[in-house]
């Protein structure tokens, strides 16, 4: 893992060759980043760019780590990235939250290959992590600060996109099968190569688990099983003009604890739910003016299915919820010179959504937002890079929103220290549910957010010293509550006596990410991740003006340590400590911070052929992220990989 805080403006590259940079979701570019390390960054820019020219802040999680950590779920991982807050309602599989520098969870914008993941059907749009394996995920990008211009609505938090295995020019096998605790298993496997003008990667597995009881005092446990399916296909029609064609499909089912009656106080129950997530993409690419001018045309399709179920209860179905996204979008990229670089683009999404809850009559809504972004680079002078980006978005129902965004980035001695600062704007459009549910109110505004960072990137010793420190601030308002509403029912309770929502919230976050990464020798590598974040309710006139955000624990630190023996045996360690925080916006109930311990190795039977093994929360400690849900304790895992 490597985090930078190098800076840049929007895409700042204008010294780039031109054909590296194509687009975010363009078969070639991810299929660079997939195989590079920490050199190459398409999240900031939407095109693959080195790393060394980017200014935002971005962690990124090559394939190297993530087989390294051999982490299961995503947001493990991203757990231990700086500025990141994961909240999860039980075991593998539940309701998982991903809060960015203190932003709420559906103010993060969730891609894999580049296609957003939001889910039209829930209350907030956004994405649940909680069933996201690593799978074939490839590389992990995480962007923080607001990313509006470029990424659209919910980019207020910042930016997680996900990279599967993609094509590769000779044949490529990987093949893995595992096993452990409480009835745990998985197998996975992926296999990609090229033939004449097509180049494909296909890969699925299946996961399972008894998992634990969500219910943290509960004895009955609460499994979950999984299987997914990847593919990638890239088809080469001419030299500058090619065929993308991209899906990812998974399948889960949870088990859940509610309340059930005389008390209805939360407790074991039979209840579970079951997930069903489609996403495909297909795009064409043509490349003019000797490579120089880059174009994509693409359709992104997106289908999720919710149910949960009551086998006790009457109707057995308590809830069923559909969501749709339809997408199409241009993007081009030009080098206007050897010192300017710009990107633009449009966009036009609909969504759709149908809920029903009990076997009642359903909710239906539809919207529709049509977008328009540019941004523009330019390096006046080696190690200087200054860029500014806007955007327009039209929605059938609230209207306009307008964001911008600047940064700039200066290293005076050729990359070994780097100084950076950045302005950035989020917005994030009110849902279908929001807006066109019972509840709903169609006056609803856009939320918003203005905020900007600092930060200092400094590199020693060839590499084998990497720290870096950023300080960040954002402040959001017109954020999107629910309003109770009680007789007699006046101003915007008028003819809705159940309540409703409106746009009478603000907040500020702010706080300090540091990083470390130390490579003494060759064979050890020790990086360590910090943050301190100040999030509090600026709701003036409230009763929680200037308490503490629910969940936003304070300070969170993780330290990784992988050591390689000459006999070919890797053993590592991550310990990851998080502060207290309030598990209410009253702060009257209070979480624990905790310290978890994990321990790993892996050997090389022969020279494709690996085993390996871990120990999760080795010291058992008991902790929880939402009060009365339980989390994992000890747990022992075992398994091995195949590399061809």
């Amino acid at each position: 893992m490597k985090t930078y805080a190098c800076l840049i403006l929007l895409p700042c590259l204008a010294a780039t060759p031109p054909a590296l940079a194509q687009s975010a979701q363009a078969t070639g570019d991810l299929a660079r980043a997939a195989a590079a390390g920490d050199d190459i960054i398409v999240t900031a820019n939407r095109a693959a760019r080195p790393a060394d020219t980017v200014g935002q802040a971005v962690t990124v999680l090559d394939t190297a780590t993530i087989t390294q950590r051999q982490a299961v779920v995503v947001s493990d991982l991203l757990r231990q990235t700086p500025g990141v807050t994961v909240v999860r309602n039980g075991g593998v599989g539940t309701a998982t939250s991903v809060n960015i520098r203190g932003a709420e969870s559906d103010q993060t914008v969730a891609l894999i290959d580049g296609i957003k993941l939001n889910d039209p059907s829930s209350p907030g749009g956004g994405f649940d992590f909680g069933g996201l394996l690593i799978g074939n995920i490839a590389r992990i990008e995480v962007l923080r600060g607001a990313q509006s211009v470029l990424w659209g609505s919910q980019a207020i938090g910042g930016v997680v996109n996900l990279i599967t295995r993609q094509p590769t020019e000779q044949l490529s096998v990987n093949a893995r099968a595992e096993g452990g605790w409480h009835g745990t298993g998985q197998g996975f496997a992926n296999v990609s190569g090229k033939m004449g003008p097509v180049a494909a990667s296909l890969g699925g597995g299946y996961y399972t688990t008894d998992g634990i009881s969500a219910y943290a005092p509960g004895t009955e446990r609460d499994g979950y099983r999984n299987y997914a399916a990847n593919g990638s296909l890239g088809i080469t029609l001419a030299p500058n003009v090619s065929v993308d064609l991209r899906g990812f499909y998974s399948n889960g089912r949870t088990d859940i604890d509610g309340f059930p009656p005389p008390t209805f106080s939360f407790g074991d129950t039979r209840e579970y739910g079951t997930s069903e997530r489609w996403t495909g993409y297909g795009g064409l690419n043509a490349a003019l003016f000797d490579g120089r001018f880059r174009n994509r045309l693409g359709y992104a399709h997106t289908d999720s299915n919710r149910h949960n179920y009551d086998p006790d209860g009457d109707p057995r179905e308590t809830f069923a919820g559909k969501g749709r996204n339809d997408r199409i979008e241009y993007q081009g990229a030009v080098d206007l010179t050897q010192a300017v670089f710009a990107t633009f683009g449009a966009e036009r999404e609909v969504s759709r959504f149908t809920t029903s809850s009990y076997g009642g009559t359903p909710t239906v809504g539809r919207a529709r937002i049509f977008s328009v972004y540019g941004q523009l680079a330019v390096t006046p002078i080696a190690g200087l890079t200054a860029t500014g980006g806007i955007r327009h978005d039209d929605h059938n129902i609230f209207g306009g929103a307008t964001t911008v965004s600047g940064s700039g980035v200066w290293s005076p001695n050729d990359g070994k220290t780097a100084f950076r600062a950045s302005y950035s704007e989020g917005f994030k459009a009110p849902t279908l549910y929001q807006l066109q549910s019972e509840y709903g109110n169609a006056a609803l505004r856009p939320e918003r957010s203005r905020g900007w960072d600092a930060g200092v990137t400094q590199k020693a010793l060839d590499g084998a010293i990497e720290a870096s420190a950023t300080y960040f601030r954002r402040t959001s308002f017109d954020l999107i509550n629910f309003v109770s509403c009680a007789e007699p029912l006046t101003g915007i309770c008028v003819d809705r006596p159940f309540g409703t929502y409106d746009n009478v919230a603000r907040s500020r976050a702010q706080g300090v990410e540091f990083a470390l990464t130390l490579r003494p020798v060759e064979a050890l590598t020790f990086s360590a991740a910090y943050t301190y974040l100040d999030a509090t309710n600026r709701s003036t006139g409230t009763a929680n003006f200037g308490r503490a955000l629910a969940r936003r624990p304070d300070n969170s630190v993780t330290v990784n340590a992988d050591y390689r023996w000459a006999f070919g045996l890797t053993t590592g360690a991550t310990i990851t400590a998080v502060g207290d925080s309030f598990d209410n916006a009253t702060n009257t109930r209070r979480l624990d911070g905790y310290v978890l311990t994990d321990v790993r190795a892996a050997f090389p039977v022969f020279a494709h052929l690996e085993v390996y093994g871990r120990i999760e929360n080795l010291f058992d400690v008991r902790y929880q992220t939402i009060y009365q849900y339980g989390q994992p304790g000890r747990a022992a895992f075992g398994g091995i990989r195949l590399t061809y």
